[in-house]
């Protein structure tokens, strides 16, 4: 697909354009961001003082909520093109980095939607030459503990891979790796918390919808090098031609998206 080919794709299947996320929610997490709230601050640190004004502004900006200050509740919308756009320079920096072979860890908080498309890009990633940090397991966190299915970390709870907003899983596996005299990622890819709390300190790229506004205050601060605006939690099948775009941006197009899913493999 081409850059307006695939926009339309992601409209039509409601990755942007009019998705699923109440206006409402955008707005409140907006203020429960500002608020430090622990389920939506993403372990994010500002170098600055953000108004509300200037946060709305910023998901205007970069995500294409609408600007109507007086439209507080329905439907809101994510920029097919601002997605798109954001996803050309994720896979270019992407693609810098595998071809520099770097160590590259992946991880997601949205395991029910994301996980595919870090697994192929993980995957896609180690074939090439990059190494795919592996973290040793046994790292507990809230009665669970941190796995890493597919190349990609998680937290994993009660036989079940859990979503999580919580930057401390990313910490947890940063400690761990540092305590056993491991060196640090070159790049982090990820998305909610792992990717907030990672861009502190380490070059990072992130996933986030439009009611997650502290990964485009990161971005916007200079610490998350691109937050990609996508609904982060749509049936995991419908992500296969925004990753494969990734891929082909990346310089990584021979490798088939669905070729990595979890139902097809079972190799971490």
């Amino acid at each position: 697909m081409n850059p307006t080919e695939l926009a339309r794709y992601l409209d039509s299947v409601l990755i942007t354009g009019n998705v699923a996320t109440p206006r409402q929610d955008n707005l409140r997490h907006i203020r429960l961001f500002l608020d430090g709230d622990e389920n939506l601050e993403f372990g994010v640190r500002t170098t600055r003082e953000w108004t509300y004004d200037d946060v709305f502004d910023l998901m205007c900006e970069r995500v294409g909520i609408s600007a109507d200050r007086f439209f507080e509740s329905g439907q809101d919308t994510i920029d097919a093109f601002k997605c798109v756009a954001a996803l050309d320079r994720f896979a270019e920096r992407l693609g810098a980095a595998v071809r520099a072979r770097q160590r590259i860890l992946f991880a997601t908080g949205h395991p029910a939607g994301l996980l595919p498309v870090h697994a192929a890009l993980a995957e896609a990633a180690r074939q090439a030459g990059a190494e795919v940090v592996e973290v040793p397991e046994g790292n507990r966190f809230r009665q669970g503990d941190i796995r890493q299915l597919f190349g990609v970390l998680m937290w994993h709870q009660h036989g079940n891979l859990m979503h999580t907003h919580s930057p401390e899983p990313m910490r947890l596996s940063l400690e761990l790796l540092k305590d056993r005299g491991l060196p640090a990622p070159d790049l982090v890819v990820a998305d909610h918390g792992w990717a907030g709390y990672a861009a502190n300190s380490i070059p990072a790229l992130g996933f986030a919808d439009c009611n997650d506004p502290g990964l485009f205050v990161s971005e916007a601060e200079g610490h998350l090098e691109v937050a990609v605006p996508l609904d982060d939690n749509v049936c995991p099948s419908l992500y296969i031609p925004l990753t494969e775009y990734i891929l082909r941006g990346a310089g990584l197009g021979q490798f088939q998206a669905d070729s990595a899913q979890p139902a097809g493999r079972l190799a971490s």
